[in-house]
């Protein structure tokens, strides 16, 4: 690829104590980043420079619409028919995406009236939005009823909640069953089942709570089954996606109506290190085909769900900051920039790390060899690290810095007024 980095690392130079790691170059996912010929970034064809111009300032998150597309219309392309592609909002809520978004899947889920309000106004009918979350308040539950989405049940609360309103309105509600299952979606960076948890309904109480809701005027349509995230390991998430589908099978002879969804959850993680293999996603589309096939005997009414948000995103986004001083301190070089922890939580490490990881790390148009430096931002604790002695090109005031893998959990899961330095800007290009 024209422009491509491909300096080997030098020795250290008298900026640099330690010795140089290897470089983020060709950073990642299905391919590379394009560059053009000044190696610069290209973000839909258009230099980085020139998109972070049109944005008017630093930092700010840049999305990838191509990308975007890209990634979903092909695995939507892989996945059998009746198995639907739902994109989960948390992982970025800016509007103009989830609209992108809501043309390329079959549904989209929700987290909060928030979420709520920007799926319906991305255009998503609501019969294709679900709402999850352990705890929905009743103002919560009223809206998502009036909207006629469905509602993932999480407590017999919200059974109890939903009834009353069922029967002040005359409207039954659409609800699906949580599933607290009583396994977890083994080598997950983060698991939501098994054990204790806040989320669903335990599974042994499932019965009882699919009694309640045929006592009740509910609408029952199906289960919501999602064990973990970020996992890179296809034979964790075939094996879950499996017992989800068993745990259903299993309860059929409970259920107050035919079953109508099966959401199998997400889980499909993304590399973040060059020490990371990316997700083989081949042996879960094989078995999504065989469970469909089963389940149009099984359960011949309903349909199949995976429930994805960072895998859709992740990759197509990327997070610029501008370097406003350069600076040795006892041998280590730091880049700092006028982005950092506020904007970007989890490039930190304090957003779910438990062993800290640079994300990948570039200078955008950089040439020449590659030496270590520290990228910073401007607030006063040393939780403001970007990158931690990276492999980068050099860089000086009013170069910009690029965080790779900055699509998902970035603006929305920051903490943006922390000392009060100014917000980050969103761009869908």
């Amino acid at each position: 690829m024209s422009g491509q980095d491909t300096a080997p690392s030098p020795q250290p130079t008298d900026d640099v104590a330690t010795a140089v790691p290897a470089p983020a170059t060709a950073w990642m996912g299905d391919a590379p980043w394009p560059r053009d010929d000044a190696n610069e970034l290209l973000v839909n064809g258009t230099p980085l420079s020139r998109v972070v111009e049109a944005i008017g300032q630093t930092a700010c998150y840049v999305y990838d619409r191509s990308r975007l597309i890209h990634r979903a219309s092909t695995l939507k392309a892989r996945l059998p028919s009746r198995v639907h592609l739902h994109y989960a909002i948390k992982a970025n809520p800016m509007p103009a995406l989830v609209g992108l978004m809501a043309g390329l899947v079959d549904g989209l889920d929700v987290a909060s009236r928030g979420e709520l309000r920007v799926a319906l106004d991305a255009g998503m009918a609501p019969e294709h939005i679900s709402f999850a979350g352990p705890g929905k308040s009743a103002q919560e539950l009223q809206q998502a009823h009036a909207a006629g989405i469905l509602i993932n049940i999480e407590s017999f609360r919200e059974i109890d909640l939903l009834a009353r309103l069922c029967e002040d309105t005359g409207r039954p509600a659409r609800v699906a069953v949580r599933v607290n299952l009583a396994f977890e979606l083994k080598s997950s960076g983060m698991k939501m089942s098994g054990g204790a948890r806040p989320f669903g309904i335990d599974a042994e109480l499932v019965p009882q709570a699919l009694q309640r809701i045929a006592g009740s005027g509910l609408s029952f349509e199906g289960f919501h089954m999602f064990a973990g995230s970020q996992n890179l390991r296809a034979a964790a998430i075939v094996e879950t996606q499996q017992k989800c589908y068993e745990q259903a099978l299993e309860w059929s002879a409970l259920l107050p109506s035919p079953l109508r969804s099966l959401n199998l959850g997400g889980g499909f993680g993304i590399p973040y290190t060059l020490q990371e293999t990316p997700l083989d996603i081949a042996p879960i589309m094989d078995n999504l085909a065989m469970l469909d096939a089963r389940a149009a005997s099984d359960f011949p009414d309903a349909y199949l769900a995976i429930e994805l948000g960072r895998y859709l995103v992740a990759e197509a986004g990327l997070y610029v900051a501008r370097v406003v001083d350069r600076k040795t301190s006892r041998g280590q070089v730091f880049l700092v920039t006028d982005g950092g922890m506020h904007h970007h939580l989890a490039a930190s490490g304090n957003f779910g790390q438990v062993l800290r990881k640079n994300y990948p790390v570039c200078i955008n148009a950089g040439h020449g060899e590659y030496a270590q430096a520290s990228v910073v931002g401007p607030l006063c604790t040393p939780l403001d690290l970007l990158a931690d002695r990276a492999a980068l090109h050099q860089a000086d005031v009013g170069d910009l810095v690029v965080v790779f893998q900055s699509g998902a959990y970035g603006r929305s899961a920051s903490p943006r007024d922390f000392l009060g330095h100014p917000d980050v800007i969103e761009a869908l290009v």
